[in-house]
């Protein structure tokens, strides 16, 4: 029988979920998916793209190991938006990798979660990647905007829905966990917003060719 387990950790919510957190089929499930998503994009991976996708993971491990205070509970980035951008589907590969480091090393997320937690932000990733590419708006800054927006809003979309489908006693009461989930990561949406608008603005006039293409 599935019991939940408490998703909190330092005042604050956990996106990299932990060990018993969901039920397993969406674990078994969710590995699966992941991968296979995996395994098709390590192969689709040229020599030079190997820096790209280490300094970027690199990043990722780094910041989203940070905890914004925010009210009474604290949230951390994201970045989900601004590496579909620079790696499209290139992106869960950095996010495996640093989504490993932080499990193995700090105890960030779990072992048996981590395809959940690979999805949670890859898909968001690659829907802020083909956002990015088809928006036709000719602002870098624009696009950058409104897929760094996206790419939040989708995690925490797939978050809700995995904790839903996983038990009912997460969505229970006025103060109920993905009521929080949802109202904690209201200011992060527009700070990684903003955030990935100036990086893609910066990058486009520095190195355009960074910026993965279709």
């Amino acid at each position: 029988m599935f019991f939940p387990q408490p998703i909190f950790m330092k005042g604050g919510f956990i996106m990299h979920l932990s060990d018993g957190v969901v039920s397993m089929p969406i674990v078994v499930a969710s590995s699966a998916v992941a991968g296979g998503m995996l395994l098709h994009s390590t192969r689709r991976i040229k020599e030079v793209e190997i820096p790209k996708i280490s300094l970027l993971s690199g990043s990722f491990f780094v910041l989203s190991l940070i905890s914004l205070p925010v009210g009474p509970t604290s949230i951390h980035p994201l970045l989900a938006g601004l590496l579909g951008i620079m790696l499209g589907g290139k992106a869960i590969v950095a996010i495996f990798i640093g989504l490993l480091l932080q499990a193995t090393l700090f105890q960030h997320g779990g072992i048996s979660t981590i395809g959940v937690n690979t999805l949670l932000l890859a898909l968001p990733a690659l829907v802020s990647y083909y956002l990015f590419s088809y928006l036709k708006v000719k602002s870098y800054f624009l696009k950058g905007l409104v897929a760094g927006m996206m790419g939040v809003i989708g995690c925490v979309l797939l978050l809700i829905t995995v904790l839903y489908l996983s038990s009912h006693h997460y969505s229970g009461g006025f103060f109920s966990v993905i009521r929080l989930i949802l109202v904690g990561y209201i200011p992060l949406v527009f700070i990684e917003g903003l955030v990935t608008g100036f990086a893609v603005a910066f990058i486009s006039k520095s190195r355009p060719k960074a910026i993965a293409s279709l």
